[in-house]
């Protein structure tokens, strides 16, 4: 059981872009932080998920 943007959710996914992918967000921009720490794109693939761990994800938004 893991946070994303305040909800908990159980997830099979182990890496954060496993979690994206498993939520739909793969081909999206979006930002991630995990425990309050930006985590980069390119660090997605080898930041690991641990019980309990609080995902922020956010997605740009356009518009005025």
């Amino acid at each position: 059981m893991i946070i994303v943007n305040g909800e908990s959710i159980e997830t099979k996914a182990q890496t954060i872009a496993e979690l994206l992918d498993e939520l739909g967000y793969e081909d999206m921009p979006v930002a991630t932080a995990k425990n309050m720490s930006v985590v980069r794109k390119r660090e997605r693939a080898e930041t690991r998920l641990s019980e309990g761990d609080r995902i922020e994800i956010l997605v740009p938004m356009q518009g005025g």
